[in-house]
């Protein structure tokens, strides 16, 4: 066998022109992940009905998504201990008589 030349690798960082990106922009500022929910379509409406009222009266367009984080994070803040519920019935009473009180 001959001799063989040594390989070189050469790296170029090839710089793109920025253009406008496709869709929606990213407006979480965190991690985040999309999950599918099974909701009744009364929550549905509910939901719509919250959001169509907030932007009637605010100007706002507020999606369900903002509405169920906002949700689950004043739960989380509220440190409402849930750990003894046993049922999806027994959260919306605790939760009921919190919000009520």
């Amino acid at each position: 066998m001959g001799s063989q030349m040594p390989t070189r690798i050469v790296r170029r960082t090839v710089t793109r022109p920025t253009r406008a990106r496709r869709g929606r922009p990213r407006t979480h500022r965190e991690a985040w992940t999309k999950v599918s929910v099974v909701m009744f379509e009364r929550q549905v409406l509910e939901l719509d009905r919250l959001t169509t009222a907030i932007r009637s009266k605010t100007g706002a367009n507020r999606t369900r998504a903002e509405v169920i984080r906002a949700l689950l994070d004043a739960l989380s803040e509220s440190r409402l201990d849930v750990t003894s519920v046993v049922s999806g019935a027994q959260l919306k009473r605790l939760l009921s008589q919190k919000l009520s009180a």
